[in-house]
């Protein structure tokens, strides 16, 4: 039986602009295609912290939550027909699609009081202090700049998973949980939507336990997880069990809003299931990673 996966991009390796996205979607559709070449059964999930970010900027007068839904329908077109491209020009015939996916979450959940998650392009400090007298809250991401930070409450389910499932059941491939989902909370039988934007790596993690992934593959800037980070102690990581990632959260190792939710949402679906395994590497280096050639696997 060949192995499911889902594969978490992040937001940043899609593009800052239009013209950017649509060349940097090849790069990653070829990467995608060499997975599927190698008999994986794959889902796809991605960040929208750029776009979604630019989306509203643009269009500040829009929900969060619409802006959200925007960023999955424009990344997913053009990832979509980049992968069903790519596979075409290898000979392999396989849908593609996406599908607009909201997501759960509790409108109590305490991140509404603690924006924690980056959107949008990062800016000098002075860039940022300026903006924040807009009534906007910012952070310093790990020594690139200063981004603005929106709520990221915890995803609690997927409305549209039984589609998903039926459609990767078929041999498809599903694009879903696009920027984590659009973030909405129930009302009888109303979903409405919240100003939030969940954090894909969690989204991820739990598209990847509701359809029964073997693995989750998480794919970022780097080849590897490291501690002491940027320190010439730093020491990249190669197999994580999950009381020694924990152990490492603990000493605050991993930065808030960069590799911190990656190591998390890994531990959330090794835990979920015995036998389950999580992938943390660069796009690059994926095939190299699932071979166990490279990259951090949590177990």
């Amino acid at each position: 039986m060949n192995k499911k996966i889902v594969i978490a991009l992040g937001g940043n390796a899609l593009g800052k602009t239009v013209e950017e996205q649509k060349e940097a979607v090849k790069h990653t559709s070829a990467t995608i295609a060499n997975l599927v070449e190698l008999g994986y059964e794959v889902v796809i999930s991605h960040g929208n912290g750029p776009q979604v970010g630019m989306i509203n900027n643009k269009f500040p007068f829009l929900p969060l939550a619409t802006c959200v839904a925007m960023s999955q329908a424009y990344i997913g077109y053009d990832l979509q027909n980049a992968l069903k491209e790519e596979l075409l020009n290898r000979g392999v015939k396989k849908n593609v699609v996406s599908i607009i996916t909201q997501v759960l979450v509790d409108e109590k959940d305490p991140a509404f009081s603690r924006p924690t998650k980056p959107i949008g392009e990062f800016m000098t400090e002075e860039e940022a202090v300026e903006a924040g007298k807009k009534g906007l809250d910012f952070v310093e991401d790990s020594g690139r700049g200063y981004r603005r930070v929106v709520a990221s409450p915890k995803p609690l389910d997927i409305v549209e998973i039984e589609t998903i499932e039926t459609l990767v059941e078929k041999g498809q491939i599903v694009i879903a949980c696009g920027g984590g989902g659009i973030p909405v909370v129930k009302e009888g039988n109303s979903l409405k939507e919240v100003a939030a934007v969940i954090d894909k790596d969690f989204a991820s993690s739990l598209l990847a336990e509701k359809i029964d992934a073997d693995n989750l593959l998480i794919l970022t800037a780097v080849e590897n997880v490291a501690i002491n980070f940027g320190k010439p102690n730093e020491n990249q990581l190669t197999d994580l069990t999950i009381e020694q990632a924990k152990k490492h959260i603990a000493h605050k190792e991993f930065g808030e809003g960069s590799m911190l939710p990656k190591v998390k949402a890994a531990i959330s679906f090794v835990a979920s299931k015995p036998g389950r395994r999580a992938l943390i590497t660069s796009l690059e280096k994926a095939a190299e990673g699932l071979a166990g050639k490279t990259g951090t696997w949590i177990v």
